[in-house]
């Protein structure tokens, strides 16, 4: 099948996955929460330094909403996601007793999450059977006629029936990776691209 030749020579392009993500839940949803609409290159410095000062749930809990701002300010949106990381630790420690719940529906209670950041933390962080799509995702997946979708949730929908269930929780990061170095959203690098020879280049 098509679609399981791409995720195979996605594997072989990238054998160490997405090998730079940190496991933890609280973690990671914080930091997809700073990653919406932010490049990755920013993200991820940004989420390391939030962390250095405040490190737990409690912490974030309990920050001023100005030093969170300071700490954060290259990201896009830094104001309003300043206030959400403070939100989202209140709700995570007053409801759940400090721990990041492990379901879609009680992650999409909290403010400024989505599916895909809902996604991003149980394929991530609790290692569940979900598709995440981003950006990359969504593009790639259409840039190659895996589906032809306008939404990233229809993408994710339509994916679920192409792809091998054991491959759902890997694509986020091995298509992040070939979006990021290789198809890229302008000046793709078709002429380099191991896909080459099967993908319908729909650009």
């Amino acid at each position: 099948m098509y679609a399981e030749d791409v995720v195979s020579r996605l594997r072989e392009l990238y054998p160490r996955g997405y090998f730079h993500i940190n496991k933890d839940p609280f973690y990671l949803l914080i930091s997809t929460v700073l990653s919406q609409r932010t490049r990755d290159e920013v993200t991820i410095p940004t989420t390391q330094k939030l962390f250095s000062v405040f490190g737990t749930v409690q912490e974030m809990a309990e920050a001023d909403v100005d030093e969170i701002q300071e700490l954060i300010r290259e990201v896009g949106f830094y104001r309003v996601k300043a206030q959400r990381i403070i939100d989202i630790s209140r709700i995570i420690l007053q409801d759940y007793d400090g721990v990041v719940p492990d379901s879609m529906d009680e992650l999409l209670k909290l403010p400024g999450v989505g599916r895909k950041t809902a996604n991003c933390v149980l394929g991530y962080g609790f290692e569940q059977d979900v598709i995440a799509v981003d950006t990359h995702v969504h593009r790639i997946s259409n840039r190659m006629g895996l589906v032809e979708t306008s939404e990233p949730d229809e993408t994710e929908k339509e994916l679920e029936k192409v792809l091998s269930k054991e491959d759902w929780k890997d694509i986020n990061g091995l298509m992040v990776l070939f979006g990021q170095n290789v198809c890229r959203p302008v000046g793709p690098k078709c002429d380099e691209c191991i896909m080459d020879d099967i993908c319908p280049k729909i650009i």
